[in-house]
């Protein structure tokens, strides 16, 4: 089946490549045509301006009303006459300021000339006059079809390929989310058996404090297990208050982390309620400490602090580690995107998905400097309690 898509796709780019070729091949053949027909005309006019210079002479014929006709047909191609005896010059189709402006006439001459070679107008081996003409109206126009032709096919080629990144971020984004709802039934055995086992050790000769803080992380594994048991399913949020939320998942990553690593807490005196999923919320400020705490290389300050404005509510995430250049602001948010020698480049990404399309909040860099640090901001929308 991969084959024959693959075969299927290069098939499809091979005929789109022979159809541009054809078209732009017959373009050029219609516009080389257009320009012949344009120099035949001017042939059949120079002739009809060469009869009229003989019955002007007193030779010849009386001029015929064909070639009248054809001397006053010309109504779209630019030309100049230049009267050789006279050394004047006159036009048809062109400005008048052109004609009367020396240095106007000499560079339409020239343009003239690299579009067409002049035409002669003899009587007895004589010059009489000569004809520089360009291009009509409608041949100047057609001269930019073939670039937007061009124009329209990378457009196209942009538009599927546009669709095509998007299907397979889609096709991505299912998988990761299959992928994790699997991880969870994975979890979910084992857990069970785990929560069976400190019952058990509740009824031994066992210190309690053990048992307690196994409890506490097995709490910590089903919290897990329900965040991604939810990833690729709309969450139900809730009224909840930031401020709690926050100092829990506070509390839980200082214990667990480095004493090398400085915890501080800046935080509101009372609650301030925000519509949120606490698991999954809390899984968002732990990547963010987390990826905080590798850019310090294990060592530094974390700081999270908590602001307010009449409509939203911000979370701030501190720390002292290296910090990243403005261009990587909005490039650390895509999927796969790290500086880790080893990671997936997916939690950023995993954290923006939760706050902007799950709680309609944002997240974003708030400012980084080099070797200074980088401070993260999350905007919630401020809650009433009622």
């Amino acid at each position: 089946m991969f084959g024959n898509k693959s075969l299927s796709r290069w098939g499809f780019i091979l005929a789109s490549l022979i159809i541009i070729t054809l078209i732009l091949w017959n373009t050029y053949v219609f516009f080389t045509q257009l320009k012949a027909n344009e120099r035949a005309k001017m042939e059949i006019w120079a002739a009809a301006q060469q009869e009229l210079a003989q019955s002007e002479a007193g030779e010849g014929n009386m001029l015929s009303e064909t070639a009248l006709t054809i001397i006053q047909s010309n109504s779209s191609t630019p030309m100049i006459l230049h009267t050789i005896k006279e050394d004047s010059y006159t036009g048809r189709n062109i400005d008048e300021a052109v004609l009367n402006n020396k240095n106007a006439l000499k560079k339409k001459i020239e343009q003239f000339t690299e579009e067409y070679k002049p035409l002669e107008i003899t009587y007895k081996d004589q010059v009489l006059s000569v004809i520089y003409f360009g291009n009509s109206p409608l041949i100047n126009k057609l001269k930019y079809y073939p670039a937007a032709l061009i124009l329209i096919i990378f457009l196209f080629i942009l538009a599927v390929y546009l669709f095509y990144k998007t299907s397979k971020s889609a096709e991505q984004n299912r998988l990761w989310a299959g992928m994790a709802k699997e991880t969870a039934h994975q979890i979910g055995t084992p857990l069970s058996s785990l929560v069976g086992w400190t019952e058990i050790l509740k009824t031994e000769n066992v210190n309690q404090e053990y048992v307690l803080e196994m409890e506490k992380d097995i709490s910590r594994l089903e919290t897990i297990t329900d965040r991604f048991s939810k990833i690729g399913s709309v969450p139900k949020l809730e009224l909840h208050d930031l401020v709690e939320e926050t100092k829990a998942t506070f509390y839980y990553l200082q214990k667990r982390s480095s004493k090398l690593i400085d915890f501080q807490l800046k935080i509101p005196q009372k609650p301030i309620y925000v519509k949120m999923n606490p698991q999954l919320f809390s899984w968002t400020v732990e990547n963010l400490v987390k990826n905080g705490i590798d850019a310090m290389k294990g060592k530094g300050t974390i700081t999270l602090a908590i602001e307010e404005n009449s409509k939203f509510v911000f979370l701030k995430i501190s720390d002292t580690g290296k910090g990243i250049t403005k261009r990587e602001f909005k490039r650390i948010f895509a999927p796969g995107y790290t500086t880790k020698k080893r990671g997936w480049g997916l939690g950023l990404s995993l954290a923006k998905r939760i706050i902007e399309e799950y709680h309609n909040g944002r997240i974003r860099v708030s400012k980084s400097s080099l070797n200074q640090g980088t401070t993260m901001e999350i905007a919630l929308k401020a809650e009433s309690e009622s």
